[in-house]
């Protein structure tokens, strides 16, 4: 069982005193580095004089790092955004120079706290991130630190070769984090852990030696010793290292395929070919710092089916993975029944859910081939196996081919765990990563997790486990009570029998997300007293001064320190104008909760969150980044300003409120309501800016411009004129306004009003919700939709008086003005609404209001809630009506608008689509870059732009010049102006393309 932790160290006496190196035998208590005055300020110069990044002391940076996605937090030093190679390897000589400790980030989704501490923090991910070359030869690439594991995956494609390792998070996680780590993921099963897919390393050593690493043989070896110098040194002493401990590491290190904790001292071997690199892999950035990498590429198989097989419980499902491994899957991913009825009680993923078969755990297989006779012959013979009952009874198995619907199933994997990360019982904690990601043999997963499970409910926890059963490595999210000191107590002590627990049945404490903080100081129980020497030697060979990552792996924190939301949590009411209330808690601190930092806003591909930084690549810019600040604002100690604070306002000015995160975020945080709330406390006592009163009143001015429609669009845009009205209104120059129509909708509409009739003679009535901008710039679309509601037999009604749902007034946190105006609609519509007339609108953005800000703005109200329940967009509405539609002979690409994709989703537009029969292409663009007023900001014009450029405006331009008679199709006005304004090219609402159908009939 290893040797006790505190009979070998004493109760917290095991780590290193930040202070400087001393002898390797010596126990060390951790404590967090602490410089003076005079030393920031010397290390500040320093920085700012060498490096061509960006180096940042400020508050606002400091809260942005303090915190990944583990359950640590500690306050960096300063941040430095590097340049280049160049500029990272000036960061670390300022370092050097100062005697202040480093740490170098990627992704930022650590979950054991390897990637938080009290150090200058260098964020690669944004500017170091090149795939430098790709050698489909010899399959390998060489690639820097900063470059997000599916950027180098997309470039190894078009070689049909793939970089094997893929965690959950490998559309934001970063190469040189994931060699950190020794990351895994689904496919390693196909082809190991980073470790064996690591080549060679361009390393740096805090004492400013900088030189490749890989596999050594004798030879070479001992000419690295002879020619000396800070690598002949280090390989010297590495040497000695192997040859002292060689016994030890072949006797005690794990042999199982996810052997993650500790350092790879067994890649010193000689049977390892003294593979320098290798050994590195895993280190957690507390040895030396990756300057380059050359990782290896595998086959990519070219065509994939899954085959999804059900069991009774998990542990059956567990027991049977030699089945499993007879037919050779590439990916053998577990799942237990408690993250299904997690999103069940949430109601989400229905339709993924749906796809699975019956039973209480499932076991996703894939497999891969270069044909697809071949791979569906392989999933076959699998899916054939498993319902037979060879594999036990009660077994269950269905065969998916079609990509997308396997894409819905891995998003269960993938995501499910963080979508029920936040509980929805008051009395019961959130489960959390506290004990995250534990591997055995394969072999003996059945027992192993009837045992865990055996000691989860002794403690009285509750658990939900998922992970790779094909390499034993099984993660759990677990109901730990971190916030009291008693249940840290408790906690503590479940933390030492699970780890006893790994190490009885051969197992690794870490199976993927590595030891960081959470489980390094129970390496011990895993290695013994020999070897835990032998790695703080490692270490001590790299990084004598102990200034990389300090307090990690090695002379390592407690895992009760540093806890993110431990008994030193400060809860925090506050007075909303926004309710924020829902399944898993009220107020606006429960909110901000949601964001558990893993941090899916950072992705660069798919889905529409976050555009902001998407086109910046900046931390403060993400969803994560501006959550983290909320958090730090209520806790008030590294940002003190509470609602004023100038930090969390700068990074809310670049969000585009496209409410994108509400739908993408696996915990739905909701950026856009928590804008609008803080905007509602800031600009108490700070003036708004003059664009609320031109773009954010829009609503109430409009009226009036459009009686005299003739002047005011020669005043907005003659000469002259209109770039002084722009510069007045605070719109960009570059910016085209709106033209308004010579007459309104209601206008129109009040000259021919016609009733409709079902077939028995009752009238159908549908309120037609105009709202500002189709009523006075495109009259046209709503003219459409009342044409098409007519024929499809409704009687399309206006409300009495002119209303206005107030959605830009949330841009400019008007929350009162515009609860007003939602007052005043419940009071018009009250008739219509208790009798279930159904709304039907055409803006999403304004149709989202009566879907999200209503019920927050007016929770208890009866009508509200009933209106946002019969609140249609125009497409959803018109698909589900019984109807013989005509065939349109037309090429369509459909971009959507974000809150249409968030609230509505696009089934409605694309059954209209099939409907009307066109070929149509529904684009994967993100959010346009306009988002209401947004692009049109004198201060937002060139990120609107640059967030266009980054997938739409390419995309239009694509299709239209393939075929210049393709219809450009988008529901929201903005999404067409910015179209318009950003190719040239017209666009279209979904109303004007049915009503061209039925014209044409």
């Amino acid at each position: 069982m290893g040797t006790s932790l505190d009979e070998e160290q004493g109760a917290g006496a095991h780590a290193l005193n930040h202070a400087g190196p001393r002898t390797l035998n010596e126990r060390r208590v951790a404590m967090p580095f602490t410089g003076t005055a005079a030393v920031m300020q010397a290390l500040e110069g320093d920085l700012r004089r060498h490096v061509r990044g960006e180096v940042r002391f400020d508050q606002g940076s400091k809260a942005l790092y303090a915190a990944d996605a583990s359950n640590y937090r500690q306050v960096p030093l300063a941040v430095v955004v590097p340049a280049d190679v160049d500029d990272l390897l000036a960061t670390l000589a300022a370092c050097r120079r100062n005697d202040v400790p480093f740490l170098a980030r990627g992704g930022g989704t650590s979950q054991n706290g390897q990637c938080v501490n009290v150090a200058v923090v260098a964020d690669a991910s944004k500017y170091v991130n090149r795939v430098v070359s790709v050698d489909p030869v010899a399959r390998v690439a060489i690639v820097e630190p900063g470059v997000v594991c599916d950027t180098l995956r997309d470039a190894a494609e078009q070689h049909g070769l793939t970089f094997a390792p893929d965690p959950a998070t490998h559309s934001r996680c970063t190469l040189g984090g994931m060699i950190a780590n020794n990351s895994c993921g689904a496919h390693s099963v196909m082809a190991g852990k980073t470790v064996e897919n690591v080549e060679a390393l361009e390393i740096a050593t805090f004492d400013g030696a900088r030189f490749w690493v890989g596999p050594t043989s004798d030879d070479e070896l001992e000419r690295v010793i002879a020619t000396g110098g800070r690598q002949g040194e280090i390989y010297a002493a590495l040497k000695q290292l192997r040859d002292t401990y060689a016994a030890q590491i072949r006797a005690k290190f794990p042999r199982i395929k996810r052997r993650v904790s500790g350092f790879n001292l067994d890649q010193l071997l000689p049977e390892n070919g003294f593979n320098v690199a290798r050994a590195l892999v895993g280190t957690e950035g507390t040895c030396a710092v990756t300057l380059q990498a050359k990782v290896r590429l595998v086959k990519s198989p070219a065509q994939r089916v899954i085959v999804v097989v059900g069991f009774t419980d998990i542990y059956t499902a567990a027991d049977a993975v030699p089945h499993f491994m007879r037919y050779g899957p590439i990916a053998i991913e577990g799942l237990d029944r408690a993250i299904i009825r997690g999103l069940q009680a949430r109601g989400l993923k229905k339709d993924e859910i749906a796809l699975l078969p019956q039973g209480d755990a499932w076991v996703v297989l894939e497999f891969g081939a270069d044909t697809q006779d071949e791979v569906l012959r392989e999933a076959q013979a699998a899916a054939a196996y498993f319902s037979s009952g060879e594999a036990g009874p009660n077994v269950s198995a269905m065969l998916v081919e079609d990509r997308a619907l396997q894409a819905k199933v891995w998003s269960i994997r993938e995501t499910g765990a963080s979508a029920v990360a936040l509980s929805v019982d008051s009395g019961t904690p959130d489960p959390v990563v506290g004990w995250e990601d534990a591997a055995v043999d394969p072999l003996r997963l059945g027992d192993y997790l009837r045992a865990f499970q055996a000691l989860v409910d002794r403690y009285g926890y509750e658990t939900s486990l998922y992970g790779h059963f094909g390499d034993g490595c099984v993660h759990a999210r677990i109901t730990f009570d971190l916030r009291s000191a008693s249940g840290v107590s408790t906690w503590r002590k479940f933390l030492r029998e699970a780890a006893e627990l790994v190490v009885e049945f051969g197992g690794s404490l870490s199976g993927e997300h590595g030891d960081g903080q959470a489980k390094a100081e129970f390496l011990p129980i895993m290695y013994g007293p020999e070897l835990m020497q032998a790695m703080e030697q490692f270490k001590a060979i790299w990084d004598p001064a102990n200034r990389l990552n300090p307090g990690k792996v090695v002379h390592a924190y407690r895992a009760d320190e540093n806890l993110r939301m431990g008994p030193a949590y400060k809860p925090v009411t506050l007075q909303t104008r926004l309710t924020f209330a829902s399944q898993e808690g009220d107020g606006f601190q429960r909110e901000i909760e949601r964001c558990i930092g893993m941090g899916k806003c950072r992705s660069l591909e798919g889905g529409t969150m976050c555009p902001s930084y998407r086109a910046t690549r900046e931390e403060k810019y993400s969803t994560r980044g501006r959550a983290h600040l909320f958090w730090e604002m209520l806790q008030g100690d590294v940002i003190a300003d509470g609602w004023q604070s100038r930090e969390v306002k700068e990074a809310l000015d670049t969000c585009l409120a496209c409410k994108g995160c509400k739908s993408d975020c696996p915990t739905h945080t909701d950026m856009a309501s928590y804008k609008a709330e803080f905007l509602s406390h800031y600009y108490e006592t700070n003036r708004r800016p003059r664009q609320a009163l031109f773009m954010g009143r829009i609503g109430q001015w409009a009226p009036w411009a459009a009686r005299f429609a003739r002047l005011t669009n020669f005043v907005t845009r003659a000469p002259g004129l209109a770039s002084v009205g722009k510069w007045v209104a605070g719109v960009a120059q570059a910016r085209a306004l709106p033209k308004f129509a010579e007459s309104t909708y209601r206008q129109i509409a009040r000259r021919a009003p016609q009733t409709a009739h079902d077939a028995r003679g009752d009238v159908k009535k549908v309120i037609l919700w105009v709202d500002t901008f189709n009523d006075h710039f495109t009259p046209e679309i709503a003219q459409a939709a009342a044409d098409v509601l007519k024929q499809l037999g409704w009687h399309v009604v206006l409300p009495k008086n002119r209303l206005c749902c107030g959605r830009p007034l949330y841009d400019f946190g008007l929350l009162e003005r515009a609860r007003e105006l939602l007052t005043h609609i419940l009071d018009n519509l009250a008739d219509d609404i208790a009798a279930g007339v159904p709304l039907v609108g055409l803006e999403p953005g304004c149709l989202s209001v009566f879907k999200d800000e209503l019920l927050k703005q007016l929770p208890g109200h009866a009508l509200a809630k009933k209106l946002s329940a019969q609140t249609f967009l125009f497409s959803d509405f018109v698909a589900r009506q019984p109807f013989d539609w005509p065939t349109l002979a037309a090429d369509v690409i459909v971009h959507g608008h974000c809150h249409q994709k968030a609230l509505f989703g696009m089934q409605g537009d694309t059954a209209l689509l099939n409907k009307l029969r066109v070929k149509w292409k529904l684009l994967d663009t993100g959010c346009c870059g306009m988002a209401g007023s947004f692009g049109f900001n004198a201060e937002h014009h060139a990120l609107s732009q640059k967030i266009g450029e980054d997938k739409l405006f390419p995309a239009v331009r694509e299709a239209t010049a393939a075929n210049a008679r393709t219809i450009v199709l988008t529901n929201g006005f903005s999404c067409r102006e910015q179209i318009e304004q950003g190719t040239g090219h017209h666009a279209m609402h979904i109303a004007q393309l049915a009503q061209r159908a039925l014209a044409a009939r």
